[in-house]
């Protein structure tokens, strides 16, 4: 957590590069410059180490002609909440309004915004796009150029992802939609419309898990016949599943523990299960995935859980004490589960730095590692939308809970010790529609 808050000091003084061309560190309308508009809302804000809060804060406001103030009609909680939860992810602000995946209402246009309406229904993309930069033009959009100057990420990274919503000061710093209105810039890029037939619950997802889950899937080159083994039972791993069995694979293997994998086995009938805390003495996943894949292992291998997670001692205590950011254990995992010039995708949350990589068992058996990266939502969002009207998948699957935003700081804890039977929750506003056909029955906290 000092890191955290050092590495944002460090920020502050070094001062944000040059190339974005939307304003920086906008992450609560009371805390930024000219951000105020008139009202207030209710919002979801990052209070510090473990520690979310509901708070009142004032209403955003249109800042520069492409903006749009959009009002909040469903919101979620992702796996990736909890790196910030845990302050895990850098440049995070006591009051950094959270979240990235959200749906709502057009509630005002700029200047310069043609292509929506006020009242329009529209999902947002977690990440934001100028639209016409090198990425932006490949609908790259995670990769965009222009909205996060963030000098940090580039020196740490060697580059810089698209500014983020609800995903602290490390990714441009821009408030997130648990909340009842957001700020979206260049919003005629970064908001697609939804058609009538599709509902919040269903298409709120176009955020971020669904384009997350297709884009791990056919990055990391899924094919007709290939096994798949993923690592993560959550909202990511099961659509990641189901993409894995639509683009042809012959099985699919989930790896986890507890209820999840019960929840796995009632929802998803054709993906096997592995529960790794039921192993034997001298098994471990990548024998037993072994036993189970002719002993060769999967063709390929998917992590969807997290680098935050030690499963043993050494890095516990490394990541405890600053020597790492990140545990390699699940990555070696899959490294050695997987058949030699085999495929392993991450799209998991890796914030920096790990040790032990097994780069040695990399090498020799010729494994293609593959950083998935944060997806590019706007290569995908479209098809996916036609692939739920359609009914060829269904979002509200992978759906255990509906909320209302002002229990959302209870729904975090709940939600962080799987509690519940949570997976995912759909968050309502005052201003959502009645609950769809399948929808769960809202839930008090």
């Amino acid at each position: 957590m000092a890191m955290s808050q050092a590495a944002l000091k460090a920020e502050q003084a070094i001062g944000h590069s040059d190339n974005a061309t939307t304003v920086q560190d906008v992450t609560n309308p009371d805390t930024a410059p000219n951000a105020a508009g008139e009202g207030t809302m209710k919002a979801l804000a990052w209070m510090g180490k473990n520690k979310v809060e509901m708070i009142e804060v004032s209403k955003p406001k249109i800042m520069e002609p492409r903006d749009v103030i959009l009002k909040i009609t469903g919101s979620t909680v992702c796996g990736s909440d909890l790196h910030l939860l845990h302050g895990t992810v850098v440049e995070l602000q006591k009051g950094d309004i959270l979240g990235h995946e959200f749906c709502g209402i057009v509630d005002e246009v700029g200047s310069e915004v043609k292509k929506l309406r006020k009242g329009q229904r529209v999902v947002a993309s977690f990440q934001i796009a100028c639209g016409n930069c090198y990425y932006c033009d490949q609908k790259l959009s995670s990769q965009c150029e222009k909205t996060n100057s963030n000098t940090i990420e580039n020196a740490m990274y060697g580059g810089r992802t698209a500014g983020m919503f609800g995903y602290s000061h490390f990714t441009g710093g821009f408030a997130g939609g648990q909340s009842e209105y957001t700020r979206v810039p260049y919003g005629d890029v970064n908001l697609l419309p939804l058609p009538d037939n599709i509902p919040d619950e269903k298409g709120l997802y176009l955020s971020d898990v669904l384009c997350t889950s297709w884009h791990a899937v056919v990055d990391t080159g899924v094919k007709k016949g290939d096994v798949v083994a993923i690592w993560g039972a959550g909202p990511i791993g099961q659509m990641a599943a189901e993409f894995s069995l639509l683009n042809g694979a012959s099985r699919v293997i989930m790896i986890d523990q507890n209820w999840r994998l019960d929840f796995v086995k009632d929802r998803y009938p054709h993906v096997d299960t592995l529960d790794f805390s039921t192993l034997g003495k001298g098994e471990s996943v990548t024998s037993k995935l072994k036993e189970m894949c002719n002993n060769r292992g999967p063709d390929v291998s998917i992590e969807c859980a997290a680098g935050e997670y030690a499963k043993g001692w050494a890095h516990y205590f490394e990541m405890m004490l600053g020597l790492e950011t990140d545990t390699s254990e699940l990555i070696n995992e899959m490294i050695t589960s997987t058949r030699n010039f085999g495929r392993c995708g991450i799209t998991g949350v890796y914030v920096g730095f790990t040790n032990h990589f097994n780069i040695g068992s990399l090498m020799e058996r010729g494994i293609r590692l593959i950083g998935n990266g944060q997806a590019p939502v706007h290569l995908y969002w479209e098809s996916l939308l036609k692939m739920i009207e359609d009914g060829q998948i269904d979002p509200l699957k992978m759906v255990t809970h509906r909320v209302r935003l002002e229990d959302l700081d209870k729904v975090y804890y709940k939600f962080e010790e799987k509690a519940d039977g949570m997976q995912k929750v759909y968050v309502e506003t005052k201003f959502s529609a009645p609950a769809c056909e399948g929808s769960p029955e809202l839930k008090r906290y």
